[in-house]
């Protein structure tokens, strides 16, 4: 009798780690093409969905094993009166454990969405024409900070891809010089990605930590603020320096939208508060409902939507539509939706290894050799400089067991990780589509970029050590 139990009980161990190490391999594999998109041309997005899919389909076929390993008091009660089957093992796994991390990973997701949404109807209305206005200008320095000041202050307030690919496309029409215009896309790369940084809405890392309930909106930006400036304008000013005097552009003219050239400036004024005003009332929403912030983004969404449909009736009747250029929310579109489905597919993937007890195990191992949160955040800084920031720095939060509420170990993970995805520009998907949409090389980023991302992230570093 000891015997038999003794070799079901080794039976069922030896199943448990042959499948933590297939699951824990298939995540290694998924980390290495993330990593090197740029060379294998395969979408991270996808391979975060594999990671994430597989990984749970593999984790309900031996689900009785692992679910006893984190779950046993859940398991025991659900089974209080039912009979055990192979079914209701997956019934319990797919209802009390699959699902949270659903929850979890979709409001991150409608969040992206829903900002998503908002820049295409603001743009639809010209609300973003005035940013072309203000590069007129041939001094390349001042061309320079009119380019990076707005993109910083429009990252914080949308998220830093859509402002990415937005900025991008802008310059693409008016610098005809394609070396200035990968100098001036690594400045738009870094604002975008730091601006974001300086609040819980302009990055998905800052976006994480708030909606777990990690940090609140105004601790995160206010200890985030000083070391993120410092970061952003030490290689800022360090291009500068590399600019000549004088720069050709294009003649700027405003692009043809069909009927909605009719709007007045008012009007789209109106849109920008709506829209800007809006995503930046979702923490105070927040704070007083405590309801998702996803919520509040389909809030504003749906008032500025009801706000076009008014100021927009005349084209809304007309019979021909077809005539407002979409290019630019296209791409939007197309961009924020790969990101969304690469943040679904991550945190799926992070949720079966922290199930299957891989991530406790590490996070032990974490605090046996390394006493220090600091240097984790080097060690997340340099990890995310090869590896995408959102999969470095989510990796980071699984390991950190405690749940304080503003504490240092957030804050300094979400920085480094930020930072580093910007040394050599493979780290962050803006820098993929800087790289896509100017032919840049990572040995050519590196030699003019990223030495400057280093000393400005070392001095942001030892100030957010300060501050944090």
């Amino acid at each position: 009798m000891y015997v038999t139990e003794f070799l079901i009980t080794f039976a069922s161990i030896y199943k448990q780690c042959i499948m933590t190490l297939v699951i824990v391999t298939i995540l290694l594999l998924c980390y290495a093409l993330i990593a090197t998109e740029n060379i294998t041309n395969i979408n991270k997005a996808a391979v975060a969905i594999f990671a994430g899919t597989v990984g749970w389909v593999l984790y309900i076929c031996y689900g009785t094993d692992f679910v006893m390993l984190r779950h046993a008091a859940e398991y025991s009660s659900f089974w209080d009166g039912v009979t055990e089957t192979s079914i209701a093992v997956k019934e319990f796994i797919a209802q009390n454990i699959f699902i949270k991390y659903v929850g979890k990973a979709s409001s991150l997701v409608l969040f992206l969405l829903a900002t998503m949404e908002i820049v295409e109807i603001l743009n639809n209305n010209g609300c973003f024409d005035f940013i072309s206005q203000l590069m007129k200008t041939r001094s390349s320095n001042k061309l320079l900070w009119i380019v990076s000041i707005l993109t910083f202050l429009i990252s914080a307030n949308l998220d830093n891809l859509t402002t990415i690919i937005l900025m991008l496309t802008i310059m693409h029409k008016i610098i005809p010089n394609r070396r200035l215009r990968m100098m001036y896309g690594a400045a738009i790369l870094l604002s975008a990605n730091l601006g974001g940084a300086l609040t819980v809405i302009g990055d998905v890392n800052g976006l994480y930590l708030w909606t777990n309930g990690n940090v609140s909106a105004s601790n995160y930006s206010l200890s985030m603020a000083l070391p993120v400036l410092i970061a952003w304008l030490v290689p800022i000013l360090w291009l500068g320096m590399q600019m000549p005097d004088r720069i050709e552009t294009e003649s700027i003219t405003m692009p043809y939208r069909g009927d909605d050239t009719r709007l007045n400036v008012w009007q789209r004024i109106i849109m920008l508060f709506v829209g800007i005003g809006g995503l930046w009332f979702i923490p105070t929403f927040h704070d007083i409902t405590k309801l998702d912030p996803f919520l509040g983004a389909l809030c504003v969404l749906a008032v500025l939507w009801v706000v076009n449909e008014i100021i927009n009736r005349k084209l809304l009747r007309a019979d021909d539509t077809t005539t407002i250029s979409n290019r630019i929310p296209r791409v939007l579109q197309y961009g924020t939706i790969q990101m969304a489905l690469f943040v679904l597919g991550m945190m799926l993937a992070i949720g079966v290894i922290q199930e299957i007890g891989v991530i406790e195990q590490l996070s032990v191992a974490f605090d046996e050799n390394v006493h220090n949160i600091w240097i984790v955040g080097v060690l997340a800084g340099a990890m995310s400089c090869v590896l995408d920031n959102f999969t470095t720095a989510i990796s980071f939060f699984y390991l950190h067991g405690n749940v304080d509420l503003n504490g240092e170990y957030w804050k300094i993970i979400a920085y480094c990780t930020i930072v580093g995805g910007n040394v050599l520009c493979i780290g962050s998907a803006g820098g993929l589509a800087l790289m896509r949409a100017e032919r840049i090389h990572v040995g050519w980023y590196l030699r003019n970029v990223g030495l400057k991302v280093v000393v400005g992230g070392l001095f942001g570093f030892i100030t957010l050590y300060f501050v944090a």
